[in-house]
């Protein structure tokens, strides 16, 4: 039971003080319960007066393989997340023989309930997770990484069918990363094939666009195109300009979205509150050619094959060894293991933040890569936390109750998570209780695997996992299903 806490309830309605029960799994009881009585053996945790919110929502996470390689989640847990959406940007747990970090995991899998027993047999998960299926992936064991065709029939109709099945076993959608290797090589049309089994089930296309910077408004134009003629709702991954000629396009970007929407279309969108993206190196270089431009606001997260220029802008080392740009580029990338390189790219204008962080749709996600090695890109453990104090306490760009809405009910409706996001009798104890006054981020680029403070406990399917800077062990989180209530 929490005792004496402000109660957002994921609404968006005003707080309200009261206590809220929690028995077997779930919310039982919300308000004034003071005349029923502490239940006998009953762990009461006193809230003096902080807020408790439904669990937040990382809309936008690539831990596929940190659930089978970090089970306990404690970057994400600290930060007050309870469920993740994962397979994104086209790359996803299965099927399996794709490109992925979690390959050497040791266990097998050839869908999505064998990756689900996978975790299971790994002794489980401290927080919840649904899944995307991913075009890359499949692309990439159907066709081959380097594929620069459009699939034949039979190839067309086998990822058509992982879709299929994937769906059936409880994804919520279908995710494409048309930057990407092999993704990059599809066209429009491929796109839409593989979409309508997931529209058939009623699951959303989430996209990393084909362009996110001078060419963004054509690759928003494709991906409305695309959930209307496959027939489904389109979800837009980490929404942004990229690069400064291209600044203040968001604005143009999202009146795209809400015509669509006025039109009877279904676009929501997510942002990670930083100005800096994070990826493999290796994907945004044509090795023939490197932009200089791009390496000049390049800093390396990890990189196994130099790791001495881990934390490090790529100027600062070409001073240092008396290379241009792209030759230092060149070299690293074409290094034994040089194409796991991981780069934090500073390419984002801080009002093109505010603007998607305003529009309605917008949801967060972290697009965190859970590579612990190195100095990755702090959003993986800050990004809840920092929306909430840098943007809601700071800038006022949100109310508190509006900033978690997007992170709690509007979330789970959007990507199936049925019976959370809210703080009501019946739901699922996914919970967060946090000082507003408090939370913050402390995770920085010099220094990015800092856990957030301000965040109290958190509470997945009615356990404990964290409180009070202690991770407790436990793994009550699951992989769901789709729109379905159960736990896993």
């Amino acid at each position: 039971m929490f005792r004496d806490v402000r109660i957002l309830d994921g609404t968006g309605a005003p707080a309200f003080d009261g206590d809220v029960v929690v028995d077997d799994g779930r919310i039982t009881a919300v308000g004034d319960v003071s005349g029923s009585g502490d239940a006998a053996g009953a762990t009461v945790i006193d809230g003096r007066g902080r807020v408790l919110a439904p669990g937040f929502v990382d809309t936008h996470t690539h831990d596929d393989g940190a659930l089978l390689a970090h089970p306990g989640l404690e970057f994400k847990t600290s930060q007050g997340c309870t469920s993740l959406v994962i397979g994104n940007c086209g790359f996803s747990a299965m099927p399996s023989g794709g490109p992925a970090l979690w390959a050497s995991s040791g266990q097998e899998w050839n869908d999505l309930d064998g990756f689900r027993d996978a975790l299971a047999n790994n002794g489980g998960i401290a927080a919840n997770a649904i899944a995307l299926i991913g075009h890359n992936t499949m692309r990439a064991v159907a066709m081959g990484d380097d594929a620069k065709r459009a699939p034949t029939g039979a190839e067309l109709d086998r990822m058509r069918g992982w879709v299929e099945q994937a769906m059936e076993q409880g994804a919520c959608g279908f995710s494409t990363g048309l930057i990407y290797r092999p993704g990059r090589w599809s066209d429009t049309d491929e796109v839409i094939e593989l979409t309508r089994p997931a529209a058939a089930h009623g699951g959303l296309y989430a996209t990393h666009m084909r362009n996110e910077a001078d060419r963004l408004l054509p690759a928003v134009e494709e991906a409305i195109r695309i959930g209307r003629e496959a027939g489904c709702g389109v979800h837009i991954s980490h929404h942004k300009a990229a690069g400064q000629p291209n600044w203040g396009k968001v604005v143009e970007s999202l009146a795209l979205v809400d015509q669509a929407n006025a039109s009877g279309g279904d676009v929501t969108l997510d942002v990670y509150p930083y100005t800096a993206g994070s990826g493999r190196m290796i994907e945004y270089f044509d090795l023939k050619n490197p932009s200089e431009e791009l390496a000049r606001v390049i800093r390396i997260a990890s990189c196994p094959a130099f790791p001495g220029y881990e934390g490090r802008m790529l100027v600062d080392i070409a001073v240092e060894t008396g290379e241009t740009l792209a030759d230092l580029v060149r070299r690293i990338l074409t290094a034994e293991r040089g194409d796991r390189t991981i780069c934090i790219h500073f390419i984002i204008d801080e009002a093109d933040i505010e603007a998607n962080l305003r529009h309605p749709q917008m949801m967060i996600g972290s697009d965190g890569i859970p590579d612990l090695k190195g100095k990755p890109h702090p959003r993986l453990f800050g990004t809840m936390p920092r929306v909430l104090a840098e943007y809601v306490r700071n800038r006022n760009v949100l109310t508190l109750e509006e900033a978690v809405r997007r992170m709690t009910s509007l979330s789970c409706d959007r990507f199936g998570l049925v019976g959370r996001g809210r703080v009501a009798e019946g739901m699922w104890a996914d919970l967060v209780l946090f000082d507003p006054d408090r939370i913050a981020d402390t995770a920085t680029y010099d220094d990015p695997k800092q856990e957030s403070v301000g965040v109290d406990c958190v509470v997945v399917n009615g356990t404990v996992v964290f409180d009070h800077g202690t991770h407790t062990g436990a793994r009550p989180g699951a992989l769901l299903h789709y729109r379905e209530e159960s736990r896993a």
